[in-house]
């Protein structure tokens, strides 16, 4: 069980890690409000076209089983979360804010999926687990204060956008999560995308610029498509299901600090001192969260046989409530 919490673990930062990236190139991609590039709405379908596209070729290539009754339900709802409510919002939200700003709101993420993850798996994490989940998230918080140059008190368009790419990530996440001890992390996040075809496809045709579009928001579109909405999903749902939702969440709590290393050489934006020491205080959370227990849920039997090769974990018990 230690072995299996450990792959996820590290699967989990791998995810982070091409995740973490996501912000910059999407700012790269949509430009800002005084030089816009992509639309927020061809960077949200276009990127999930390109990668159903490649997931038609994968799924054909290596075959496997295919979704059935329920399941196609819950694919469907985590498309709407992952496929279109967190690109669109996160997108929208860039068009108005730098990605620094925008990596430290999205670093309550972790917070959102572990409740979200133990209220829908009913799992019960213990109050030491707990608490290094809020202490981690109070760490962010804190540090949007008090770095020169975030807002302040007044709540802005651009961070409701990002709160609800934030919900909409946790949400996707838990039930993908859930999904793949049943069909298999590539497997879920490629059925995602190729029953999105029929509305992602159309939407990336019709929005196609009609102006000059630099290379690097290509590039940033690019990176979007492949890694952000197609491979990085490969690691992050075998991870979910190997460790645990509730307990993977947690690894999140570093991507924000990764958004920033990445911006700087991407957009030019600054890292100080203040940054680096705010990283470390929260994967220091990160680390002692791990350790904290996280009491799994019985396996129900009605819910039928799982795909050998990808056993449900303990916390995928539930159906969707």
């Amino acid at each position: 069980m230690k072995n299996r919490e450990s792959r996820g673990l590290w699967l989990g930062f791998a995810g982070v890690v091409l995740f973490a990236a996501t912000l910059p190139m999407t700012k790269l991609a949509t430009g800002s409000f005084d030089a816009p590039q992509l639309s927020p709405t061809f960077v949200t379908f276009g990127r999930a076209a390109v990668a159903g596209l490649l997931s038609v070729l994968y799924l054909l290539f290596t075959g496997g089983p295919a979704p059935r009754g329920q399941q196609w339900v819950q694919l469907l709802f985590t498309a709407s979360c992952v496929v279109v409510g967190f690109p669109l919002f996160l997108a929208l939200g860039l068009r108005h804010v730098e990605s620094v700003h925008a990596s430290v709101v999205m670093g309550i993420l972790p917070l959102a999926t572990a409740v979200v993850g133990s209220v829908w798996l009913r799992q019960r994490p213990s109050i030491g687990f707990w608490i290094c989940a809020i202490a981690g998230s109070v760490l962010v918080a804190t540090f949007v204060a008090l770095r020169p140059g975030s807002p302040g008190g007044g709540a802005q368009l651009a961070d409701l956008f990002l709160l609800l790419a934030v919900l909409s990530a946790a949400f996707g996440y838990v039930s993908g999560g859930q999904l793949t001890a049943r069909l298999g992390a590539e497997r879920v996040i490629c059925w995602v995308l190729v029953i999105s075809l029929p509305m992602t496809l159309p939407v990336m045709l019709l929005d196609w610029p009609s102006t000059p579009i630099r290379i690097g928001a290509w590039l940033g579109f690019s990176y979007v498509a492949l890694f952000s909405m197609w491979i990085g999903f490969f690691a992050w749902y075998r991870a979910l299901a190997l460790g645990g939702t509730v307990r993977v969440s947690q690894v999140q709590l570093v991507q924000p600090f990764l958004s920033m290393l990445f911006s700087v050489p991407l957009l030019g934006e600054s890292l100080d001192a203040l940054t680096v020491g705010f990283a470390l205080a929260v994967i220091a959370t990160v680390f002692i969260g791990k350790k904290m227990p996280a009491a799994p849920v019985t396996q129900n039997p009605s819910d039928g046989p799982q795909n050998e090769a990808y056993r449900a974990p303990p916390f995928a018990g539930k159906g969707m409530p």
